[in-house]
């Protein structure tokens, strides 16, 4: 695959995992060949590329590592846009719930409770409660 196959592949995967709306309000923040641009092609080849690779994890298997390695790091803005997304890669609620007590296990209760509280926003936000 080339470069522009793999920037394609990894756009569309980023679509159909965090939808539409978020990738478009991401796009209209940088304009056209500009610095951002770049940037978000650079992440979106890097980070989304990887969803793209034909293989043995599916994505819900990628959503989950996500979570737990977002969480893992304490980048909870990150954690809370792929739990809100992560129907669209298949993971259950029932299986969202469980990502806080795999965190909190090997990573120590303050990761375990930060996720589950990002969790339980995303949640909100996405039923219309919060």
């Amino acid at each position: 695959m080339d470069e522009t196959d793999h920037l394609h592949a990894a756009r569309a995967k980023r679509r159909a995992i965090l939808g539409e709306a978020y990738v478009d309000s991401q796009a209209a923040e940088a304009a056209p060949g500009s610095v951002a641009a770049q940037f978000q092609d650079y992440i979106t080849s890097m980070a989304w590329g990887v969803w793209a690779r034909e293989g043995a994890l599916t994505p819900r298997d990628r959503s989950l590592l996500v979570l737990a390695m977002t969480a893992a790091l304490g980048r909870m803005e990150e954690f809370r846009l792929h739990a809100g997304s992560a129907a669209n890669a298949g993971v259950t609620d029932e299986e969202l719930d469980e990502v806080p007590f795999q965190v909190a296990a090997y990573c120590g209760a303050p990761a375990g409770i930060a996720a589950r509280r990002a969790l339980l926003a995303a949640r909100a936000a996405r039923d219309g409660e919060g």
